[in-house]
């Protein structure tokens, strides 16, 4: 008599634990030709350069259409180690990746093994907590306080232990536009100093500061830059998030990992775009996409501070995260204000539960999207504020 074998799984125990991305229906309505969408963060400000789309349309044209050195165009590494603020080699520190996506991916992969515990902050961008689970790890999460969303250090060394592997920082932040100061970075290098522990420091805003803010790199931070990895992107920065050029830098050790890491993930990204960006990234002036992105925060600023809703300023980034207290109805929502709001006007925000590990904590919040056209924006005042 023969036995059937035990049912399986269809699918790995790792995919099980990915958490469903709580913005679904916001892309669906996004996609609307009506929709007045402050919600994505898909970049319309600063203007893609010009200068980009040619050397792009020429690098097609030339003939650069297949496999690039699987670490990346020489001449696009040493271009983005010159808009590092920490001294970078090229050939050994970076690597270029399929967007920031891949970047932090090969980060986690290349650090943590299943089981291990990552450290998050809460709220925070989506995508990270699907990538620990991706790896196999364990996120453990420190709550951000309102209104300034800034930690409280001691519950922050208190999520470190044996099991601690990596943290994952956001500065400047997405949803909460906080931007992580010197004095932060140096606390949080000494826990990882004492626990053995790497910090992974995805800094695609850094070139959006406001108000006097600094952006500070982890690799520019004694103590902590010997055990931290930067995850970059030129999506918001340049405005080509379609181009997907991301990077990593680390030390050398890391760095030789990464790339073995990332030959077998994507093994690499487009080949004509890299000699694209390699040869016209010096020609974008980040200075002037900052001034933009603070007239495009300051816009948003009055508009949303007008309708009712408080937030602190932000400080970095390109995102409010609003609370709608003073605006929802007994009982109603996030994801339900938002979707009342569209219907009304038209106007798309993300809602705050998509943000956070307990969706709960996310209900009187909404995030907002202010790197857009000033059209857009003022559309939005008109529809919001019949201005």
């Amino acid at each position: 008599m023969t036995h059937s074998p035990a049912p399986r799984p269809l699918f790995s125990s790792r995919t099980a634990q990915l958490p469903s991305s709580g913005l679904a229906e916001v892309f669906v309505l996004a996609a609307r030709p009506d929709a007045v969408d402050l919600a994505i963060g898909t970049p319309g400000s600063p203007e893609t350069s010009a200068d980009l789309l040619e050397e792009a349309a020429r690098a097609l044209r030339s003939g650069r259409n297949q496999y690039e050195h699987p670490s990346g165009n020489l001449e696009l590494r040493r271009r983005i180690a010159e808009m590092l603020s920490a001294d970078t080699d090229p050939v050994t520190e970076l690597t270029v990746t399929a967007g920031a996506t891949e970047a932090l991916y090969v980060a986690l992969l290349s650090t943590v093994d299943p089981g291990d515990e990552v450290i998050l902050f809460d709220p925070g961008f989506d995508q990270f907590a699907g990538t620990v689970a991706l790896v196999g790890a364990r996120p453990r999460y420190v709550p951000l306080h309102a209104p300034e969303w800034r930690h409280d250090p001691a519950e922050l060394a208190a999520a470190f232990g044996p099991r601690t592997r990596a943290i994952v920082l956001n500065t400047p932040a997405n949803p909460t536009g906080r931007v992580l100061t010197r004095q932060e970075l140096a606390e949080i290098g000494e826990l990882c100093e004492r626990w053995n522990v790497t910090a992974i420091s995805d800094e695609v805003y850094g070139a959006f500061v406001f108000d006097g803010h600094r952006h500070v790199s982890v690799a520019d931070v004694p103590g902590l830059a010997e055990r931290s990895v930067v995850v970059g992107s030129l999506s918001k920065s340049h405005a080509v998030s379609g181009w997907r050029v991301g990077f990593l830098r680390a030390d050398r050790a890391r760095t030789e990992v990464f790339q073995r890491v990332h030959q077998l993930t994507t093994l690499g990204t487009s080949a004509p775009l890299q000699v694209a960006a390699g040869q016209a990234l010096g020609s974008v002036d980040l200075a002037d996409a900052a001034a933009e992105m603070a007239v495009r925060r300051d816009l948003a600023q009055r508009i949303f501070s007008r309708l009712g809703m408080k937030f602190a300023p932000a400080e970095g980034g390109c995102y409010l995260f609003a609370d709608i207290g003073p605006l929802v109805e007994e009982g109603q929502g996030s994801a339900a204000y938002v979707r009342s709001l569209f219907d009304a006007t038209r106007v798309l925000l993300a809602p705050g539960t998509a943000f956070f590990a307990e969706p709960g904590r996310g209900e009187r919040y909404v995030r907002v999207a202010f790197n857009k056209p000033l059209e857009t924006l003022r559309a939005a005042e008109r529809r919001l504020l019949d201005v």
